[in-house]
């Protein structure tokens, strides 16, 4: 049940948790993920027959969180220990061996105790020649009384020790120790690698140049050898974010080893030593979990992704969810799972909550929808945190958060609040008075790059009339960078100027002129905004200062709805604006905060009878206007109607306290445990003096 009619403040004030203390956190993974129902069955479908998937959609909604659980429900197999060991008949060509969990590690253990054993042997019967040779020396010397035979016994030992040292015999002791590529314990859980971002080396292993290529110095080829992430996800799960930014060779050699099961190590560069190693075939049987966003499928491999979809699933990932009780409650939960995570900020009173709650709210941007973009709510949560930190508070109350929503602005919005302030400071739109030919329309600032929500800035538009330099060749010129659909727009905009006009368009230029828009305008959401500053070039008739719109307009007269109506209206009252009008379907959508009601008035319009009638100042030519415009409105009347902004809600003095009291006790520091009082030490009494008698023991009342 969709809780549209329950404020936030009334459904926080029946929840019995006092802060997120009070909040419980699941122990699976996949239990954490919220708002992905649908995705995170499959991932448990896909898990259960080892499935590859795709994820798609916006940052922040859950996709590694949702990869990262898969492995809690793979399928138990016994995991693998991969050792690679010299082979005498090519060294080029290193052995792979395959053991189970455990024992791979065991194995090398053993091998190089038995190297160093061998070693150790060696040394001692190198020293013990040594030792010998030189007593049979010093004998000589004794016995004949002749010293050369001591030089020749000292030399013999110099030669014994250069032979010993040799790099060659060295390297002959530790060239059969094998080498451990990838190593588990035998109660790991499957391995999770994100290999997001990783180059062809890293991704499908690598040889290690060797700069000492001969003499005896150089390196075994079995010991260059580096495992990449797919061998490392054998028997789990490989994860790549942004799959499109991966090289076509390495999603070409991705895709090998999805097929084979399992891919030979070689040197990834020509230049490299390494070039010329290429290892037996190692074991990489992984489930691929790749993820992007929308424009990922672009740079996808063709071959890579019928191989995910014929063998696996694809999900696009939900930016929304039904405002339901269940759906607040795991806000709730998220909240105290940031916490909990961060470990530096304190936790969130339940009104604190609230706050982030209804923040959610605004930004899905539709009423009923909570947005699921929580990366950026998390942002939220621990700006919220630091400010309580830094008034080295116990809590986090709700003018914790609110203050936050002022620090954690994007870029976007921020860039936005310049662009207006640099408006007003040359006068690019007014906000007081009346003229003729200039209105303030509302428009947003698209992110593109999807890590933030949308931001509005205001968009004034001025036109002016002009004789036909041709008869009856009058055009409309309209200037901005204007896209595709924003042309569409204003030639849609012209049935109904011809329509309800009485001047003839075909002897005038109409010149429209969008202020400002250096990076071009794209969409029909000015289409109000055009008409009317048309018809009051047109019509001669003032457009009120103080009043901003947003809006498309069908050939018909009918006001249809845009989006990104909260962040626009955000700006409007940001700017001073007094009143502000907005598609009537629109309205279910406004969500902005109640302080920008106290401003600015909202109407919800229909028709574009509705705009003219509280766009345009009264005046005899107005009133004329809105007589033509009359059969737009089915009886004659007018269809606009007001906002009313929310319930303020006041905080009663039980939860003020409470608030008080979370704070206090948020405060305190741990109870350090009370160390048990030592046992005193009877002082040693002299042997020649009588032992004192015990003072009495006064009891205290």
């Amino acid at each position: 049940m969709v809780l549209s009619d329950v404020t936030v403040e009334e459904w926080i004030e029946k929840q019995e948790f006092k802060s997120t203390k009070d909040v419980e956190v699941p122990q699976k993974m996949s239990d954490r993920v919220i708002g992905q129902d649908r995705a995170v069955d499959v991932m448990k479908k896909a898990a259960a027959q080892k499935r590859h998937m795709m994820l798609i959609g916006e940052p922040g909604t859950g996709k590694s969180m949702l990869a990262n659980s898969m492995v809690e429900y793979l399928p138990k197999e016994e995991l693998q220990d991969i050792v690679a060991y010299s082979n005498p008949e090519d060294e080029n060509e290193p052995r792979v061996r395959v053991f189970p969990a455990g024992r791979g590690k065991q194995v090398v253990a053993q091998q190089k105790a038995q190297a160093a054993a061998q070693k150790t042997q060696k040394n001692s019967s190198y020293m013990y020649a040594c030792a010998g040779i030189v007593i049979l020396g010093f004998l000589g010397t004794i016995l004949l009384s002749n010293y050369y035979i001591l030089f020749i016994s000292l030399f013999a030992v110099m030669i014994i020790l250069l032979f010993a040292r040799n790099p060659v015999m060295t390297r002959n002791d530790s060239s059969y120790v094998p080498k451990l590529l990838v190593g588990h314990d035998a109660n790991d859980m499957p391995p999770f690698v994100d290999a997001t971002g990783t180059h062809s080396g890293a991704l499908l292993g690598d040889v290690r140049h060797d700069p000492y290529q001969s003499g005896g110095l150089e390196t075994p080829a079995h010991n260059r050898l580096e495992a990449g992430d797919i061998h490392r996800a054998n028997k789990g799960v490989l994860y790549i974010d942004e799959i499109n930014t991966l090289r076509m060779e390495s999603q070409q050699s991705l895709l090998t080893a999805m097929q084979e099961h399992k891919m030979a190590i070689t040197g990834q560069s020509e230049r490299s030593s390494g070039a010329l190693v290429k290892s037996e075939p190692v074991p990489c049987d992984f489930v691929l979990v790749c993820a992007g966003n929308l424009d990922a499928m672009k740079g996808m491999h063709p071959a890579l992704r019928s191989r995910i979809r014929g063998y696996g699933y694809e999900i696009y990932m939900r930016t929304t969810m039904p405002d339901t009780d269940q759906h607040r409650t795991d806000i709730v939960r998220f909240v105290a799972q940031e916490v909990r995570k961060d470990e530096k900020i304190p936790h969130f009173d339940k009104f604190a909550v609230g706050e982030v709650i209804k923040e959610a709210q605004r930004r899905a941007g539709r009423k009923g929808r909570l947005t699921l973009r929580f990366r950026e709510l998390g942002g939220l949560i621990r700006v919220a945190g630091d400010l309580a930190v830094s008034r080295s508070a116990g809590i986090v109350t709700r003018d914790d958060v609110l203050a936050a929503m002022v620090n954690a602005r994007s870029l976007e919005q921020q860039m936005a609040d310049r662009q207006i302030e640099s408006s007003k400071a040359y006068q690019l739109f007014n906000i007081e008075g009346a003229k003729v030919g200039q209105v303030n329309g509302l428009a947003a600032l698209d992110p593109g790059t999807g890590m933030a929500e949308y931001s509005g800035i205001m968009l004034p538009i001025v036109a002016e009339v002009t004789p036909a330099q041709v008869k009856d060749g009058g055009k409309l010129i309209a200037t901005g960078k204007l896209g595709e659909i924003a042309k569409e727009a204003v030639d849609n905009i012209t049935a109904v100027i011809k329509k309800f006009s009485d001047k003839k368009m075909s002897e005038m230029d109409v010149h429209l002129e969008y202020i400002g828009t250096y990076d071009g305008v794209e969409g029909d959401s000015a289409s109000i905004t055009m008409t009317t500053v048309i018809l009051s070039a047109m019509e001669n008739i003032p457009i009120r200062q103080d009043l901003a719109m947003t809006g498309s307009l069908n050939v018909r007269g009918r006001v249809l709805p845009v989006g990104a109506v909260t962040a626009k209206l955000e700006a409007a009252a940001s700017s001073g604006i007094k009143i502000a009008l907005v598609p009537a379907d629109n309205v279910k959508d406004v969500m902005i905060r109640n302080k920008y009601y106290k401003t600015m008035d909202v109407y919800g319009v229909t028709t574009y009878r509705d705009v003219a009638e509280y766009a345009f100042v009264d005046c005899p030519e107005k009133t004329a206007l809105l007589e033509r415009l009359l059969p737009l409105n089915p009886d004659g009347k007018s269809t606009a109607f007001k906002l009313e902004p929310p319930k303020e809600y006041d905080y009663s003095e039980e939860e003020l306290a409470l608030e008080k009291q979370l704070d206090e006790e948020g405060r305190k520091p741990p109870e350090e445990p009370v160390p048990a009082p030592a046992e005193p030490v009877p002082e040693e009494v002299p042997a020649a003096e009588p032992a004192p008698e015990p003072a009495p023991t006064t009891k205290s009342e």
